[in-house]
């Protein structure tokens, strides 16, 4: 699996979970097993903010792209992420945001 991110400014959190051909976005599964060497599924066939773009699958790997909220303390690996490929089954790590400041100092 492939996934694709696309940074936007936003105050949310992003959690995926990975296994085989299922995605869970913040606890919602989605299931491309189904899709077949070649196929697309379009952007508006999928009930989530969270996907910005069409589903494929080509020579077997699910390529997919997924809005990544970044905080105001976003770090440069957010701003500008590589793309996540061969992820493997478990939690996916996404790049994280910068340490706040403490209060006060």
């Amino acid at each position: 699996m492939k996934i694709i991110l696309s940074p936007q400014r936003r105050e949310d959190a992003l959690v995926l979970r990975k296994l085989g051909d299922q995605l869970t976005v913040n606890g919602e599964v989605f299931d491309f097993s189904r899709l077949e060497d070649g196929d697309t599924l379009p952007e508006g066939a999928i009930q989530s903010e969270w996907f910005v773009g069409d589903v494929a699958r080509e020579q077997g790997e699910l390529t997919l792209r997924l809005l990544l909220p970044i905080p105001a303390h976003y770090s440069p690996s957010q701003a500008y992420p590589e793309d996540l490929v061969g992820v493997p089954d478990g939690e996916v790590a996404l790049p994280q945001p910068l340490s706040q400041p403490e209060a006060g100092a």
